[in-house]
């Protein structure tokens, strides 16, 4: 495949994952669900491309979305999570063992999104205290729920991925000869 094509590809791939992002200003639950479907959209490029071009794109847009997006949050978590795990995803599941897949994606899951509160606090101003409601620490419950829907979130991507390389794969491969 030549260089322009590939270039071209990760640039509409590029557009798309900012557009998505830019709407997370306009529509309230987008700070959450806008940038994993961004980062989804990365996986059609380790597919036709592979992995360096997804993460030239996932860099691209990650910078984009700290100069161009308002909702500041979402920035973060595609940058520090969202963005890259659709794609790490399918190396993490070379390995033999289901039991280290699991481990090292939950690790991952679970590291990010800790430093993810730490850079919001720090970097966002929000303040800590403000997530004490009636003696309750929100962050750690946030974790605990954030990890079964990360579960639910993986089990997403490997059923898209699934039906992508069942359905759409080769269609798109014949008609855009790559």
């Amino acid at each position: 495949m030549k260089t322009s094509v590939k270039v071209s590809m990760g640039g509409v791939v590029a557009a798309l994952c900012l557009v998505l992002m830019l709407l997370t200003s306009v529509i309230p639950f987008g700070t959450y669900a806008f940038p994993a479907f961004a980062g989804m959209l990365l996986v059609l490029l380790v597919f036709n491309l592979g992995y360096p071009y997804a993460f030239a794109v996932y860099i691209i847009t990650a910078v984009l979305s700290f100069l161009l997006v308002a909702d500041k949050e979402a920035a973060l978590l595609f940058a520090i999570f969202l963005g890259y795990y659709p794609t790490v995803k399918g190396l993490i599941e070379r390995l033999k063992s289901k039991v280290w897949q699991y481990v090292i994606k939950f690790l991952l899951f679970n590291a990010t999104m800790i430093g993810a509160f730490y850079i919001g606090t720090s970097l966002l101003s929000i303040p800590k205290e403000s997530f004490n409601i009636f003696g309750v620490y929100l962050p750690w419950l946030f974790l605990i729920i954030g990890n079964v829907v990360f579960v639910i979130y993986d089990l997403c991507i490997t059923r898209l991925v699934t039906i992508y390389l069942i359905k759409w794969h080769n269609r798109l491969n014949k008609n855009t000869k790559l």
